[in-house]
């Protein structure tokens, strides 16, 4: 099975290289863009920087890595990366255990803690060429599998620092959709899924998560109905 990303690793930051990439970022200077490879960085414990774009250009040549493209932060280390890869996709995840953002859904949930997750990171592309709308929805169906596999492991549907990017090659065979119903979608949440859970046991082998700090979001909301003009 050939791979999505070509990857290197050196000096803690991953490079997943492809050519002419179209690339969807909500790291910290996300958005759209081209460009021929996106990057995981881990940064040091205690690490203070908040000159990001700076901090990013350094650690990228002191690797040796020259190329253009969005970047993530992790305090992963990059040997807990996991790739995994199914018919079109390819994911790859560093997943941590410090800081949780629990969302309990009942009021009188637990919301102590227990086992929790920290610091997931996630690049998902896939070798076709997704329409304008297909692409945002990777990164959707992307977060949805990764909150799913956390909820499953750990009992909480992210962290504080979460990131995902999703990726499509433009001069691939076209895809109008991405859902979870479509052949890039269900690989895609499988990908997700299995790479996530790869890097948590890598990194807790015997299972136990240990959670440092986080949030619990248990603030209930307004909720109405909406106003209609309909008989």
């Amino acid at each position: 099975m050939t791979a999505v990303f070509d990857a290197t690793i050196r000096d803690g930051v991953c490079r997943l290289a492809r050519p002419d990439t179209r690339w969807l970022s909500t790291g910290y200077a996300g958005g759209e863009g081209r460009a021929p490879a996106a990057y995981n960085c881990t940064v040091p414990e205690g690490w203070t920087r908040t000159d990001l774009d700076a901090y990013v250009a350094e650690r990228l040549d002191a690797a040796g890595f020259s190329a253009d493209g969005p970047a993530l932060l992790t305090g992963v280390d990059q040997r807990h990366a996991r790739r995994a890869r199914l018919g079109p996709v390819e994911a790859v995840a560093t997943a941590g255990v410090s800081n949780p953002a629990a969302l309990p859904v009942d009021a009188a949930a637990r919301t102590d803690g227990g086992q929790h997750a920290g610091t997931v990171n996630v690049v998902v592309g896939t070798t076709r060429s997704l329409a304008p709308g297909a692409l945002p929805n990777l990164l959707t169906v992307a977060a949805e599998a990764k909150a799913a596999t956390l909820l499953e492991l750990v009992g909480v549907p992210g962290t504080t620092t979460d990131a995902v990017v999703a990726a499509c090659d433009p001069a691939g065979d076209p895809a109008r959709f991405s859902g979870s119903a479509t052949a890039v979608g269900g690989a895609a949440r499988a990908c997700v899924r299995d790479a996530v859970a790869a890097s948590l046991r890598s990194r807790h082998p015997d299972g136990e998560y240990a959670a440092e700090s986080g949030v619990v979001t248990d603030d209930r909301a307004t909720v109405s109905r909406l106003l209609t003009s309909d008989p």
